[in-house]
């Protein structure tokens, strides 16, 4: 077990040294001075940090540019834009979600894989449950939360569990893996099955354990810009902007692995 206490300003720091005179650091699209209005983008809940960051990394870039973010489950996202939801930018938690949108012929450009994630539990920091490892998640006297099956972090969990063995007992299955790491943070449950990017930007407020069988379900982000963006220059500078080295540095340092 061990408790996770690295600090958000780690990111911050990393989006600061990004913009200090490096041309490396520059968003491709940056250069072309042309991108403004705004741009919106669908993306999974545990993006929520690091993309808010960079969204603004864009605007500074960008002077009259405005960033605009949906942040939710993939699999609310997907629906919503297979419904018509008007959008930019997708980016999915996992291939299942982003492969919904691109069947129907939404995605203007080809999806690209930009990061992946695994799974880990995060306990409330004095861990009344005394929770241990995956196996806890069998318990029914813990009270325990994961995500819903058919968002990316449930979907995760359900390998994770057959990968142990452990028949799961949870108490309440989360929209998001947002709503399932604030069950903790509030103390309403003794365990969540959360992304260990989410235990990160927690900071003190949880603690975190990892698991072996985590392995067993990395978790790709896939993303792309949209058919009917309204504002496709601005749409390909936000995923130019994730996918330079400025992106993968403020990526990994909100605990994402990067390509």
């Amino acid at each position: 077990m061990r408790t996770t206490t690295r600090a958000a300003l780690a990111l911050v720091a990393v989006l600061a040294l990004a913009g200090c005179g490096s041309p490396s650091a520059v968003s491709p699209s940056a250069a072309s001075g042309k991108v403004g209005g705004t741009v919106t983008v669908f993306a999974a809940a545990s993006l929520t940090g690091v993309f808010t960051d960079l969204g603004h990394r864009l605007e500074h870039e960008h002077p009259g540019l405005s960033v605009r973010f949906d942040f939710a489950g993939s699999s609310a996202l997907a629906t919503q834009l297979t419904q018509g939801a008007p959008a930019d930018v997708f980016a999915s938690a996992d291939q299942q979600q982003m492969d919904i949108v691109t069947r129907a012929g939404l995605q203007k450009s080809a999806p690209v894989v930009f990061a992946s994630n695994v799974l880990e539990i995060a306990v409330p920091p004095s861990n009344p449950g005394h929770v241990t490892g995956l196996a806890d998640f069998a318990k029914p006297d813990l009270t325990l939360a994961v995500c819903a099956r058919q968002v990316p972090c449930g979907a995760a969990a359900q390998k994770v569990f057959a990968a142990a063995h452990v028949t799961a007992e949870p108490d309440t299955e989360e929209q998001d893996v947002k709503a399932a790491l604030t069950k903790v943070q509030l103390g309403e449950v003794d365990a969540a099955l959360v992304y260990a990017t989410d235990v990160q930007a927690a900071g003190d407020r949880v603690q975190g354990i990892e698991f072996p069988e985590a392995q067993d379900a990395v978790n790709s982000y896939p993303i792309c810009v949209l058919k009917a963006a309204p504002n496709a220059e601005a749409a390909q500078a936000f995923v130019d902007l994730v996918r330079s080295p400025a992106g993968r540095r403020a990526l990994t340092a909100a605990g994402f692995r990067t390509p």
